[in-house]
């Protein structure tokens, strides 16, 4: 669906959300259909030596938080992929290595290349208003053998979603390899107030601009159930953060994994699991 210039800032400006809702909803079954997709992540600490539980049911480890220094990340990635087995391993931000490879004067290629000989095998994220470089990062990224697993907003620092969205249409020309945007911001900014309405419109109007990127993504640990489940109609396809674990104590509809599907099937859709490298891991 192509969108102009004018159109896209009469849809910025609408107050009719049920209609953007619509558009985007038609935009992201024109090229999903009705399948959604969902990950089961198991949250490790960056900490040298913390635990390292793998749940059977994970499809993604994912190393939390920035590392003290270069030696810490790569040390805390062998750890962690000599208990994952084949589950893949996901770490850190990219704009945290970016600093990390500045602050040690090393290049971020031979930063990246030394985790992936450690057992990296993707990168957590690439928060676009983080980053110092973002084309010249992500590149190295895979040159570096790595996979980027999603790009982000950090924070938002500008009301004006649309000219975002662009500057994610453009960064994806140069680069060509992101699979997924999460628009959602991942920190709240005072000045910018949030709520839920503007949160669908974005995820909206992210589906409509961002026509280059193949999934748009709403984390679900982060902006829970509800939230997920109202951005599954207006134009997300894909969620991240579902919890690897397999029981929670609260029966078996609460568990993580009946729960989701339970949310995707009432937002009209089909239930997908994948894993970290967005294989298929069940239909």
């Amino acid at each position: 669906m192509t969108v102009s210039d004018v159109e896209l800032d009469a849809l910025a400006t609408t107050h009719d959300i049920i209609n953007l809702g619509m558009l985007a909803d038609g935009e992201r079954r024109r090229r999903h259909g009705t399948r959604t997709t969902f990950v089961r992540v198991a949250s490790v600490s960056a900490a040298p030596r913390a635990p390292v539980p793998v749940p059977s049911a994970a499809g993604e480890l994912r190393i939390e938080g920035a590392p003290a220094n270069r030696a810490a990340a790569i040390e805390r990635v062998r750890e962690v992929a000599a208990a994952a087995g084949l589950v893949p391993i996901s770490a850190y931000s990219l704009a945290d290595l970016e600093q990390m490879a500045a602050r040690e004067s090393v290049t971020l290629r031979s930063l990246l290349e030394d985790l992936r000989a450690a057992g990296l095998e993707l990168v957590a994220e690439a928060p676009i208003d983080l980053m110092q470089s973002a084309r010249r990062s992500i590149e190295e990224v895979n040159i570096g053998g790595l996979t980027l697993c999603r790009l982000t907003v950090h924070r938002l620092q500008d009301p004006n979603m649309v000219s975002l969205f662009k500057s994610v249409v453009e960064l994806q020309r140069q680069v060509g390899v992101v699979r997924a945007f999460a628009p959602l911001p991942r920190t709240m900014n005072p000045a910018v107030p949030t709520t839920g309405y503007e949160d669908v419109k974005r995820v909206a109007l992210a589906r409509l601009v961002v026509d280059n990127v193949p999934s748009i993504q709403v984390d679900w640990s982060l902006y829970g159930p509800k939230l997920a489940q109202v951005a599954l109609t207006v134009g997300a396809d894909d969620v991240d953060g579902v919890s690897a674990a397999d029981d929670t104590g609260e029966g078996r509809r609460r568990a993580p994994l009946e729960e989701i599907r339970r949310n995707i099937v009432a937002a009209g859709q089909d239930p997908v699991e994948r894993n970290g490298r967005f294989d298929l891991v069940s239909a």
